[in-house]
């Protein structure tokens, strides 16, 4: 059986499993699931249609499962899914998706997200990502894999950000960003990441690949729609340097540089309000 303090209040409706250790003053909501080695070390409010994977710990005061902060939220059946192995420190706080975003925010696996952070409604995160202290994702943010991201940074709502990108603390982040690069505080790509692709694990030959192709996009005299052209003609183009190209092409063809912006529904942000 679950080993639940008696001062928590669980829904007998949750689906909890057997070895789910629940600390004092917790609440967990009808519609929860819980799946093996989970923790909720004290006052942690899992609520909504949440459903959480394996051996996740879940530290006080975490909120998660809430619904949006969307004035077009009224309500709707929405969901929160949760992996595996992940981390959520002191106050973070995590909403469910709505129905104008397809309904479902999502976060992968093996993910630490410091204390106070928040994630909005119809994020999508994927795996081995790091979130430091007081970042706040914006709705309907994509975050690919190994992405860390430096305490205090802000995202605009539909910002893409790829794969094993680097984010300085306090940055401003209101455009698409490419995977595998170093960005500043205001933004900026300022390198490839070689240090965290390194620790993925990547091969030395793709690492030289990128950097190589930063040369040619970024410390050249060409501006960058042309040097892009560049490697378009040419021919055996290695295939992190296409996705690297790719996510470029994709925010400079797009409104205000996020590509999630032209997904977004047609009707008003106001449609649908109560009068």
């Amino acid at each position: 059986m679950p080993t639940i303090s008696p001062v928590s209040e669980i829904s007998p409706s949750a689906s909890i499993a057997e070895d789910v250790e629940i600390g004092p003053f917790c609440v967990v909501g009808p519609n929860v699931r819980l799946g093996p080695g989970c923790r909720l070390h004290s006052h942690v409010v899992i609520t909504g249609h949440t459903t959480v994977g394996a051996n996740c710990s879940f530290y006080p005061h975490c909120v998660i499962g809430a619904d949006p902060q969307d004035k077009k939220f009224h309500g709707e059946t929405t969901y929160l899914e949760i992996g595996d192995n992940n981390q959520f420190r002191e106050s973070v706080s995590i909403h469910t998706g709505t129905k104008q975003g397809g309904r479902y925010t999502r976060i992968g696996h093996r993910n630490l997200i410091m204390g106070t952070c928040h994630v909005a409604h119809d994020c999508q995160i994927g795996n081995d990502c790091i979130l430091a202290n007081g970042i706040a994702l914006a709705g309907h943010c994509v975050l690919g894999n190994g992405v860390n991201i430096g305490g205090l940074t802000g995202t605009h709502h539909y910002v893409t950000i790829g794969d094993y990108t680097y984010i300085a603390g306090l940055a401003r982040i209101q455009h698409d960003l490419p995977p595998y690069v170093r960005v500043d505080h205001v933004g900026r790509e300022r390198s490839i990441n070689i240090e965290g692709l390194r620790r993925a694990g990547f091969d030395p030959a793709d690492i030289e690949a990128l950097t190589e192709a930063w040369r040619k996009l970024f410390v050249g005299r060409k501006p960058l729609a042309v040097a892009m052209t560049d490697f378009v003609s040419g021919d055996g183009l290695n295939p992190h340097v296409k996705k690297l190209l790719d996510a470029l092409h994709r925010r400079s063809t797009s409104k205000y540089g996020r590509y999630l912006e032209s997904q977004r529904p047609p009707e008003s942000f106001w449609s649908g309000a109560k009068k």
